[in-house]
């Protein structure tokens, strides 16, 4: 074993010591946070730069841009939030009535479900005694059978702790806060020649930004994750400015 691998073993098990369950489950919802902060921020910079590249494209004056800028700010920050909220609600609700219905069938038809423990385990390696021995378990209590079959046949943790209320203002939030820094240089008194590039810089480091704080969430090198961000912004930013450009050139303005 090498030196690296021994000393990634040795951190892990002291890790898992130290937190216990709670702390995992603590990080499990911190990193859901992060998922809606990082989700809000996101589109919070790529869309309201995209209609600031395509307010320049257009040619247009610092004004429509504030105009603009703020309008989409607000209103899509709140579709961001009430989207999110209301996916996150239809899926609690849907969790909801999935486990009245795993509840009614452990009460009115336990052998079936019973089999159903048996083959999740079955599917997992398990046989003979062992197998038998883990079915009687989980089937002796009627919370627990029921929390297994949500967790096997639903993907629902029994701690889960995923508020729709909270994930739709903590989107809204982000989106709103992210979404201003691009805005920001059109809100100082500096050279009219200024405005878009400076807010080109300002973008380019935001997006840099969010993009290598989702690394945290999906474990892809940040710089990485930074740059794929960077390039789904420049991609839409470009796509806004060739618009503005292109009905200057059709309307004649």
């Amino acid at each position: 074993m090498n030196k690296k691998l021994k000393l990634e073993i040795e951190t892990a098990r002291r890790e898992h010591k130290e937190r216990g369950l709670e702390g995992i489950l603590e990080q499990e919802r911190g990193g859901k946070i992060l998922e809606d902060i990082v989700y809000g921020a996101n589109d919070g910079i790529i869309t309201t730069f995209a209609v600031i590249a395509g307010v320049a494209g257009g040619g247009l004056t610092r004004s429509v841009v504030l105009i603009l800028g703020f309008a989409n700010l607000l209103a899509d920050g709140i579709s961001m939030g009430m989207s999110n909220y209301l996916g996150k609600q239809s899926r609690l609700q849907y969790e909801k009535a999935a486990r009245k219905r795993e509840e009614w069938e452990v009460d009115h038809i336990p052998e079936e479900e019973r089999k159903e423990v048996e083959a999740i385990y079955a599917g997992r390696g398990f046989h003979g005694k062992t197998l038998k021995d883990i079915v009687d378990q989980i089937t002796s209590d009627k919370k627990r059978w029921v929390e297994e079959m949500m967790l096997w046949e639903f993907g629902v943790h029994p701690h889960s702790d995923d508020s729709p209320v909270k994930s739709g203002w903590t989107t809204f939030i982000a989106f709103a806060i992210a979404g201003l820094l691009p805005l920001l240089p059109y809100l100082f008194p500096i050279p009219s020649g200024y405005y878009f590039p400076v807010s080109i810089i300002s973008t380019i480091a935001s997006l840099f930004g969010v993009g290598a704080a989702r690394s945290i969430v999906t474990n892809v090198v940040w710089w990485r994750s930074g740059l794929q961000m960077l390039g789904v912004g420049t991609l839409a930013a470009s796509a806004a400015y060739g618009v503005g450009v292109l009905l200057k050139t059709v309307i004649g303005a």
